[in-house]
């Protein structure tokens, strides 16, 4: 097992402050793409492929704890002092751990349906639900927002249990970002993930030790990690605003981008008041 930083591919846009932004998995820096963009006039957004996904593919196994080391090595890479995170999913797991690392860097967080104790309530599937998946994605791929493949295959696969609201706007989003970030996360990337789970993964007793103002939203209907776990981990945090969105899951960012992003600045502007 390589105990040397992975190179990861990164898409960088934007100008002010830096901020690190970490998919979740399977996932990519691409599927970030609808914060990114829409902070992009007042941050340098990094986001990268974290290895063993999209871009930053590798061959040999790794451990989760791989990912900060990597993450370290590209803000070097790219000369950054003081930062801010944002993290969806897995990255703000991740996000969590690049600030109690380098707590004295890192100027905010922003954690979007994630907890430093992750729980779910996803209940078990079956094969039905794999080949109704399959189809969805596939006919969205081809024709992405089609209200047929929608109501007749999407609602009775997987995607009921990312999303709540089964929009044409949300299922392309599916078919521009998810459904390829999937097929590019290596098995290598699953198996980390799915060790550290099993180990029990909890930071909630050094939570006091991140100090710095934090933005923490959920999904009220997120199966993947319940938006209790969620809150759980903003109320530990000793300057978190915490945001909850009834009626999404997992995905809200693709459900609602809208209101998400609105709130978002406005949590900015309260603590960045100098920002445009």
């Amino acid at each position: 097992m390589s105990t040397q930083p992975y190179p990861l591919a990164a898409q960088i846009q934007g100008a002010g402050p830096p901020l690190l932004c970490l998919h979740g998995h399977p996932g990519d820096g691409a599927c970030l793409e609808v914060l990114t963009t829409a902070l992009g006039d007042r941050f340098r957004t990094i986001a990268p492929d974290l290895r063993g996904y999209g871009r930053s593919r590798t061959r040999e196994p790794f451990v989760m704890a791989d990912h900060v080391q990597d993450l370290e090595a590209l803000l070097a890479r790219e000369g950054v002092g003081d930062y801010w995170i944002l993290g969806w999913s897995l990255g703000g797991i991740l996000a969590l751990e690049m600030a109690l690392r380098q707590g004295q860097r890192v100027r905010g967080l922003i954690l979007i349906g994630t907890a430093a104790c992750p729980r779910s309530d996803h209940p078990r599937t079956g094969w039905q639900d794999e080949v109704y998946t399959g189809l969805a994605s596939v006919i969205n791929l081809l024709l992405p927002g089609w209200r047929w493949n929608i109501e007749t295959l999407g609602r009775r696969s997987l995607y009921r249990y990312l999303i709540q609201q089964h929009t044409p706007q949300t299922y392309r989003y599916l078919a521009c970002y998810a459904f390829w970030a999937y097929v590019r996360t290596s098995p290598f990337a699953h198996r980390a993930l799915g060790q550290a789970l099993r180990q029990g993964y909890d930071r909630r007793g050094e939570l006091a030790q991140i100090i710095c103002p934090c933005w923490v939203a959920a999904g009220g209907a997120d199966r993947h990690i319940t938006p209790v776990s969620s809150q759980e981990t903003a109320q530990l945090l000793p300057q978190a605003h915490w945001q909850l969105y009834p009626d999404v899951a997992h995905l809200f960012p693709w459900e609602i981008p809208d209101r998400v992003i609105l709130d978002l600045r406005s949590w900015l502007d309260s603590v960045l008041p100098e920002a445009p």
